[in-house]
């Protein structure tokens, strides 16, 4: 009779190592991921040793999120860019025009040409689909001048980067556009938050969608035959799912406003301040826009006929065309749909420095790559996540972050992230090499 005992890493023989791949195994995770994560939490740690505790803090904690969302919305469609074998160096420029024609737009187009006054209701929705639409457009011409006229991304989007740029500060003759519409404020950051009781509601929300969403994955697998894990497996995962969700929620809401801004609220209404009023500040509006951006881009990845176009195409462009898929019209298509992120980036990062400046997302081209590339997009094209590339996004932002609240200098900043994002790019041809997938 044939002893299974050693297969399930349960036998006398097994040792303590076979255990414990048993019970990662039993756990499904990506353990790439699960390398990015330990990575994000060393580097979290460490900072906050040399900071003297000043780095994990409720008030770091928003201020490191909300300086992560421009590049981490522009990072989700940059990777279906580099899973298509392409590249997009231009997106710090779109992001500019973007910036500077929604600016111009509020503050000086609509009240002087067509007569809107400053908090007329009208501007900020205007002001933001000038933005998209500025984005879109460039976008769309960018992947024209690929796909049909077969001229290299990388040329297209160099130029972009050295044109669009300029062309904005043509727009706003190398002025600083400010003020901006309060309502276009609320997208930013610290002038748009929802509060404690919304933000728990929030949170409340995105647990029970967590939480369906494990079910469902496990109802669909036993539906269709596929081998499911154990409860305890399933419970754990969403255990710790449902931990940090709460536990961010919660470290947000021990965020307090401060009493200056307190009191100029309450004198805004009318009102007198209370002695001893606190309020919290909750969950920022553009982690919302950010928390859509992810959820709506992942669907498309998976569950869409463009999604699997993108990655069929990135894994072999020839066999795609052969099979029939438009690569010049996808082409087109994705560039627009990252120009379309550069401006939403474009609204965010206005809002949030309350201004248009001339610098305005200068290097996010290089931010948004890196973030990419760090979530295990494969420059060699079709595989990439977009989970990853957030993921990737928050730990470059924490390193700069960091450095900046241990007083690097600038230039070292650079020097590191670069340094970075070569040893993540070894490390992923490493780890594919190891997996026996070609690089």
């Amino acid at each position: 009779m044939t002893d299974h005992r050693a297969d399930q890493g349960t036998g006398p023989d097994s040792g303590l190592p076979a255990m414990r791949k048993s019970l990662l195994g039993q756990l499904e995770l990506d353990m790439r991921l699960m390398g990015m994560v330990g990575a994000f939490i060393a580097i979290a740690l460490a900072f906050n040793f040399f900071t003297e505790g000043r780095f994990i803090t409720p008030r770091n904690t928003f201020n490191l999120t909300v300086q992560t969302v421009s590049v981490a919305i522009m990072a989700t469609g940059m990777v279906f860019v580099i899973v298509t074998r392409h590249i997009d160096l231009s997106v710090g420029a779109v992001l500019a025009i973007a910036s500077a024609m929604g600016a111009m737009m509020q503050a000086r187009w609509l009240p002087q040409v067509i007569g809107l006054d400053y908090g007329n209701p009208m501007i900020a929705p205007l002001a933001i689909l000038t933005c998209l639409a500025v984005g879109t457009l460039i976008g769309a011409f960018n992947g024209w001048l690929i796909g049909y006229q077969g001229i290299p991304a990388f040329i297209v989007t160099l130029g972009g980067l050295l044109i669009w740029r300029y062309v904005g500060w043509y727009v706003t003759d190398g002025q600083t556009i400010a003020p901006l519409d309060k309502t276009y404020l609320v997208l930013g950051g610290a002038e748009g938050t929802l509060g404690v009781t919304l933000s728990w509601i929030v949170g409340a929300l995105a647990v029970a969608a967590s939480v369906y969403a494990l079910y469902n994955a496990r109802k669909a697998k036993k539906n269709h035959g596929f081998p499911t894990k154990p409860l305890w497996a399933e419970f754990t995962v969403g255990g710790l799912i449902v931990a940090v969700i709460l536990g961010y929620v919660a470290t947000l809401n021990a965020y307090d406003i401060p009493t200056g801004k307190l009191r100029r609220m309450f004198e805004a209404r009318g009102e007198v301040l209370p002695d001893g009023y606190t309020e919290a500040y909750g969950l920022p509006v553009s982690v919302i826009v950010l928390i859509v951006v992810a959820i709506a881009m992942t669907m498309l990845a998976k569950k869409t006929r463009l999604g699997k176009y993108i990655f069929a195409t990135g894994g072999n462009p020839d066999a795609a065309e052969l099979s029939g898929i438009n690569t010049k019209l996808l082409t087109v298509k994705i560039f627009a749909l990252m120009g379309f992120l550069c401006g939403l980036s474009a609204v965010i990062a206005s809002a949030r420095l309350a201004s248009h400046a001339n610098d305005i997302g200068t290097l996010d081209e290089l931010r948004v790559i890196a973030a990419a590339v760090i979530g295990g997009t494969a420059l060699s094209g079709g595989i990439g996540t977009i989970h990853g590339a957030i993921l990737g996004a928050l730990i470059m932002q924490s390193l700069q972050s960091g450095m900046a609240m241990v007083g690097v200098d600038a230039p070292l900043q650079n020097i590191v992230v670069g340094s970075v994002l070569v040893i993540a790019v070894w490390i992923d041809i490493q780890y594919r090499k190891k997996l026996g997938i070609k690089v």
